[in-house]
């Protein structure tokens, strides 16, 4: 396995790093958190024209077909910025369950638009309890005729008021399985019966919200992936998700570490900048080892994910309940060793640590991921 970066990666980080400082700066974070929508259309077509949208989507389908490690070195840059865009809903949780399960004819209807930056789509998928388990679904689609009438309410939807579309989880049929009987339907955001309600929730750039569907009208050709056999594809979105997801983790901790020991050695107390104390070198150097253990476990997952290897599930496990323990320290780290400044609106500090809860919780926080990994060590060892 090759931990380090091909020239082509080198190239595409740097290339990312130089647009987003210029593109999309704090300033324009903070401005898209007070924005009802969450994003500007004018960022997200200039990164289309860059081809990330359509990053690893197949060239057939206005894609650059490179690899989900490619799509890692992108997302970490994305972390690190904190881009106020609806590329992780779109791409992660919505345009490759399509590449990968949609029928043809879904694939040329969705993809090439995703590509060229001409649709936003999430999933909708947690409810009432939050839970990311296959019995919290309780949303129904009853089929009439070639169509099915979908009602239910879907909790913390990630950019759904910038969506164009979602990929609706809902149940098709009573079994006493609850995993065999979940169907993904894409769904209309303009459809009559879909209602967008926001969420006040810890993280104001990625935006989630409350949807409710009414009975709303989806044809039967809009299903993604096979009737009644969505939880499978649920599962392989939340391993693939979580892969990216500690990418973006790693992005992060970098910016708060770097902004950290830079603050240390700027701020003076008592004749002497703060980082000459022992006490806080040891701090500063256990928040750079972490980082560094964090970091291999992120691309060994990613690289898993990336060979379709079958103990991919074990390694983004891992990854993630390891990557989201490191980033909350980070977080938590870098607000203390910047004193009282760290705690103020005005610094950028507070944006990362609120970031770092929302990843660490989204599809499985480390406790659950732990429990993951044990049981599966478990089954091994039988």
């Amino acid at each position: 396995m090759e931990f380090g970066l091909s020239e082509e990666q080198d190239m595409l980080k740097t290339m990312a790093r130089d647009f987003l400082t210029k593109e999309c700066p704090k300033a324009h974070v903070r401005k898209m958190m007070d924005d009802e929508i969450g994003y500007a259309p004018a960022l997200w077509k200039k990164m289309a024209d860059l081809g990330w949208q359509g990053l690893v989507f197949p060239e057939e389908f206005g894609g650059s077909a490179m690899n989900f490690r490619d799509l890692a070195v992108l997302s970490e840059e994305m972390g690190r910025a904190l881009i106020a865009a609806p590329f992780f809903s779109t791409v992660m949780l919505f345009g490759l369950p399509i590449l990968q399960h949609g029928s043809d004819h879904l694939k040329r209807e969705f993809l090439p638009k995703i590509a060229n930056g001409e649709m936003v789509g999430t999933l909708a998928l947690l409810e009432a309890d939050g839970d990311f388990w296959a019995d919290g679904i309780r949303a129904k689609a009853l089929k009439r005729g070639n169509h099915y009438l979908i009602s239910g309410a879907k909790m913390f939807v990630t950019d759904a008021k910038a969506a164009d579309y979602f990929l609706v989880a809902a149940r098709t049929q009573a079994t006493d399985d609850p995993e065999n009987n979940i169907t993904l339907f894409l769904v209309d955001a303009k459809e009559w019966g879909v209602y967008v309600g926001k969420l006040k929730t810890m993280d104001m750039i990625r935006k989630q919200y409350e949807v409710t569907f009414s009975n709303v009208n989806v044809p039967a050709s809009h299903i993604v992936g096979e009737l009644n056999g969505g939880w499978q594809i649920i599962k392989q979105i939340a391993v693939q998700a979580n892969a990216q997801l500690c990418a973006e983790m790693i992005g992060g901790g970098d910016w708060v570490l770097e902004t950290t020991v830079a603050y240390c050695k700027d701020r003076v107390a008592y004749g002497a900048p703060i980082g000459s104390y022992q006490g806080l070198k040891h701090r500063l150097a256990d928040m750079y080892m972490e980082l560094e253990h964090a970091r291999p476990l992120m691309i060994r997952a990613v690289e898993y994910v990336r060979e379709a290897r079958t103990d991919a599930e074990l390694a983004v496990s891992m990854a993630k309940s390891y990557c989201a323990d490191v980033y909350e320290m980070l977080t938590n780290n870098g607000v203390q060793l910047h004193g009282g400044i760290g705690f103020t609106w005005d610094h950028d500090m507070h944006l990362y640590f609120k970031r770092a809860r929302w990843s660490a919780n989204s599809f499985g926080n480390p406790t659950y991921h732990r429990d993951l990994i044990a049981s599966q060590l478990e089954k091994q060892l039988l």
